[in-house]
């Protein structure tokens, strides 16, 4: 794993910075996997190029293990796997067919194609940084943010996609729409969407 660095903050947490979204997976799984050799820690929080262990005893012990593993690349199959089904009606799908040099009706197939990975979690309850989505199909924020997106938006911005639990303003492209629940306070987990979880988008037959 390349450009690795554990750097102990304060007392009680450490943060491993990391030259990739796949690291941080790859690293992510290794600490879920190992968790009961790490000794007391409250929370371990994926970032977009980051992990950060919090509620650590000893730090600096545990920061020069963690230097020292040899951590394997995360498997395409590792995780569970959630398909979430999708019409694409978005107000960006044009935009976004036209950036990828492709018709409209192509995008769902591009996308349904896709196994995208949760990389991490932020922004509101429930949204899910997603990646996976092959660089020639990156594309840019909207120059202009939304005051309101709709819940429910399936949305696109640089290497990432992400489905918007609830109305709020953002700046993504946004192709399509889900019923998806992926914020609930009253289930167990709350949020649909959690870091290594994989995720397929199919198109909505209705």
């Amino acid at each position: 794993m390349s450009g690795r660095r554990v750097l102990p903050v304060g007392d009680e947490a450490l943060l491993v910075e990391l030259g990739s979204a796949a690291e941080v997976a790859a690293l992510h799984s290794e600490l879920l996997r190992r968790r009961a050799e790490l000794g007391p820690v409250r929370e371990i929080v994926p970032a977009a190029r980051t992990v950060l262990l919090d509620g650590v005893r000893e730090p600096q012990a545990l920061a020069a293990r963690i230097a020292g593993w040899e951590v394997p690349p995360l498997a395409e199959t590792e995780g569970p796997l959630i398909t979430v089904p999708v019409r694409y009606d978005g107000p960006d799908l044009a935009e976004v067919a036209q950036l990828w040099g492709v018709a409209a009706d192509e995008v769902a197939g591009i996308v349904g194609a896709t196994v995208f990975r949760v990389a991490f979690c932020g922004f509101s309850p429930g949204f899910g940084y997603l990646t996976g989505l092959p660089e020639r199909f990156h594309v840019p924020r909207r120059d202009t943010p939304r005051t309101a997106v709709p819940a429910g938006s399936l949305a696109l911005a640089g290497e990432y996609a992400g489905v918007y639990p609830r109305s709020s303003p953002g700046g993504w492209q946004l192709i399509g729409t889900t019923d998806a629940v992926l914020w609930d306070p009253e289930r167990e987990p709350a949020a649909l969407f959690a870091p290594g979880v994989r995720v397929r988008f199919e198109e909505a037959t209705a």
